[in-house]
């Protein structure tokens, strides 16, 4: 089955990011997030959930409990379960785009 956002559930649509959950599958949950310009996530940690990341477009940072570095499209960041994350779009004109995949219930 091919992912279709189109038809995803918007968790949240505001001035800082879109983001879109597609939950067809019993274990994992897909979502979508549009980081908008010189916006930031909120960061968030959740114990008994792992997630990945992966960059689909823009550039931007990312936090990794106290680690920062540089995010691109193509790049795949995992993140282990209770460790404090959040994504940066250091762009002051294009949205940075990515995909997470995180098992069970939208916890975050």
């Amino acid at each position: 089955m091919k992912a279709d956002f189109d038809n995803g559930k918007f968790v949240k649509d505001n001035e800082t990011y879109k983001v879109i959950d597609i939950t067809t599958l019993n274990g994992l949950i897909v979502s979508k997030t549009v980081l908008h310009p010189k916006k930031e996530t909120g960061g968030h940690k959740h114990a008994g959930q792992e997630e990945v990341y992966q960059f689909v477009h823009g550039n931007g940072t990312m936090q990794v409990d106290k680690q920062y570095f540089g995010v691109k499209s193509g790049d795949v960041v995992l993140i282990e379960d209770g460790v404090f994350h959040k994504v940066f779009n250091t762009s002051s004109h294009e949205d940075l785009v990515f995909v997470c995949v995180f098992d069970g219930k939208r916890s975050h």
